[in-house]
């Protein structure tokens, strides 16, 4: 069975049902950037303007914002799935200057934009 697109914006607009599925949403993003540990975070600056470490970040900022301590190592690790060193270590590949650069002008507009 297919959902309205009234169904849809109802179940949007409830706040409750809208956090669930946002959480479930982040918790696939994560399990998707776990398993696809080719994806190297320079080019999701690059490309995004954000990469595993924003996410683990914004975690640490958003539970400083509700009066939660969830340090920036403990939303890294979280996101990594493993500490930020370790999956470095396995997984982190040297970064071109191609790479840099487009991260550099990624971080500009991410400026431009906030």
């Amino acid at each position: 069975m297919t959902s309205s697109p009234t169904a849809s914006n109802e179940t949007l607009a409830d706040p409750a049902s809208r956090e669930r599925l946002e959480a479930a949403a982040f918790r696939r993003l994560m399990l998707h950037l776990r398993q696809r540990t080719d994806v190297q975070n320079v080019d999701l600056m690059g490309w995004g303007g954000f990469c595993r470490n924003c996410l683990g970040d914004w975690l640490h900022e958003e539970a400083a914002a509700m009066g939660l301590t969830v340090s920036k190592d403990d939303g890294r690790s979280h996101v990594y799935g493993m500490a930020q060193a370790q999956w470095k270590a396995l997984h982190q590949q040297p970064a071109s200057q191609q790479q840099l650069d487009r991260m550099a002008e990624s971080l500009a507009k991410n400026e431009a934009v906030r």
